[in-house]
């Protein structure tokens, strides 16, 4: 559960989710700070203003008319507003502390320097309880310019301000809680909807790797990596199934491929030991008919090590020089015989000059005899064959023209499959090795066909060869 990828996905996702939110709080928390102070100074400074210009009326109408004391008490003012005041100077008015204004010394603001002409912001040290205040001072002055009698301060503490931004730290963190558990929940069933086709995939995976190819594969619901995944893996699948039919019904083809020619050497052989045949003419025909078949049996062997070499990439081809004006003269002359044996109208075509190109010599007359021999086994007697040379865009190109009954459209592909053959003599075998030998040489085969008026196969090499 823990290792799994969902999990860590949401781990992830909460961790990045958490980090933002704890970076959030702190810059709110520390604007707010900023915000608090500020509005606090300015509070204070307001007060500080009115309350000294309130006392220093208060006091020039007691110096001029001998007006009694101000009545309204400093205890009154700390009610009303919730700060506190104090009083750095002389008195303002006889008997003043009876007032509730506390009057202290310099020396306890410490190092702070009182402006006889502006207001001053500092901190310091009650002197009543000892607590930490934000203060405000401003200059009392009877007369403006004058010679100040002392400093009003207004303060509070800074616990209160302290205690503001803590219940704001409290409201956020419990925001950030809630947010985290409903972004838990969402990213959690999201992890589910983006982790279910890679869960799928991987019970896939599993039933392909015990053999099994009929597993069914979520389509992807859209365009995304996953969906291209969920399609690509489908599409091997696929390939791999018809590769595991292929694979049987190679295996299959062979050994019914392989039986044939064995039991008939079995069969003459049984009956040459237990003397059934006698016969001199006889035996001759037995031991002919065990020589062609142990030649069929050979060709077919090595014909399907080359098909399995090619198809695993492991061939080798030479780089040689080729005239391919003698191999196509050897290829031509291999099945003279036959040609004239059947009354076939044989016939070799080729340009002037037939080139000299780059290739493996043997695997080039290899892949002519083979398309000549697909030829011959489809010409009817007193068809025409005609192997033809040509040079085109710097290409070498030899085609294999036969009379015979074509090839529908529907069996061109499968025609170059192993084993997939309508003749009972052939192995099913040529037109493959032809095709992957092209290839390998780097060329390829091509087939032109019209039912029931022939076919075209052609052979198209470069002039210099496979690197």
């Amino acid at each position: 559960m823990l290792g799994t990828l969902r999990f860590r996905l949401t781990a992830v996702f909460l961790a990045v989710v958490l980090v933002f939110g704890v970076v959030s709080i702190v810059l709110a928390v520390r604007l707010f700070q900023d915000s608090t102070r500020s509005q606090s100074v300015e509070e204070l400074e307001r007060e500080a203003v009115g309350i000294a210009a309130l006392y220093a009326e208060y006091a020039l109408r007691s110096t001029d008319e001998g007006a009694r004391a101000p009545e309204f008490a400093a205890e009154k003012l700390e009610l009303a507003t919730g700060d506190r005041i104090f009083y750095v100077g002389a008195p303002l008015f006889p008997g003043g502390e009876r007032f509730g204004l506390t009057r202290i010394n310099r020396a306890a603001l410490g190092d702070v320097q009182l402006d006889r002409d502006a207001r001053v912001t500092f901190e310091f040290t009650s002197p009543r309880d000892g607590r930490k205040l934000l203060a405000a001072a401003q200059p009392v002055q009877l007369v403006e310019g004058t010679e100040p009698f002392g400093w009003l301060i207004v303060a509070k503490p800074i616990a209160e301000l302290r205690e503001q931004w803590l219940t704001l730290v409290e409201r956020l963190a419990l925001a950030l809680a809630a947010g985290v558990g409903l972004a838990a929940l969402l990213f959690w069933w999201l992890s589910r909807r983006l982790t279910e086709p890679v869960r799928a995939l991987t019970r896939a995976t599993q039933d392909v790797a015990a053999g099994r190819y009929d597993v069914e594969i979520p389509a992807g619901r859209s365009s995304d990596e996953i969906s291209v995944l969920s399609d690509r893996f489908r599409g091997m699948v696929a390939k791999l199934a018809e590769a595991e039919k292929l694979k049987r019904s190679f295996l299959m083809s062979v050994t019914h491929e392989l039986r044939t020619p064995l039991t008939a050497i079995r069969g003459h052989v049984e009956a040459l030991r237990e003397g059934i045949v006698s016969e001199p003419e006889q035996v001759q025909s037995s031991l002919d008919v065990i020589a062609a078949e142990a030649d069929r049996l050979e060709r077919l062997v090595g014909d399907v090590l080359d098909l399995a070499k090619l198809q695993a990439h492991r061939f080798t081809v030479r780089r040689e020089e080729v005239d391919m004006g003698r191999v196509l003269d050897q290829a031509y002359a291999a099945f003279g015989e036959e040609a004239r044996r059947r009354e076939i109208d044989y016939v070799l075509e080729s340009d002037d000059g037939a080139p000299v190109i780059v290739s493996d010599g043997d695997r080039v007359l290899q892949v002519i005899s083979n398309l000549l021999s697909n030829a011959f086994r489809w010409t009817p007697d007193g068809g025409r064959i005609e192997l033809q040379l040509q040079i085109a865009n710097g290409d070498v190109r030899v085609d294999v023209v036969d009379s015979g009954p074509g090839v529908p459209e529907a069996k061109r592909e499968r025609i170059f499959e192993a084993f997939i053959s309508n003749d009972v003599n052939g192995t099913g075998l040529g037109l493959p090795i032809a095709r992957e030998l092209a290839v390998a040489l780097g060329g390829q085969v091509e087939l032109r066909s019209e039912p029931g008026r022939g076919s075209r196969f052609r052979l198209v090499l470069p002039a210099v060869g496979p690197s």
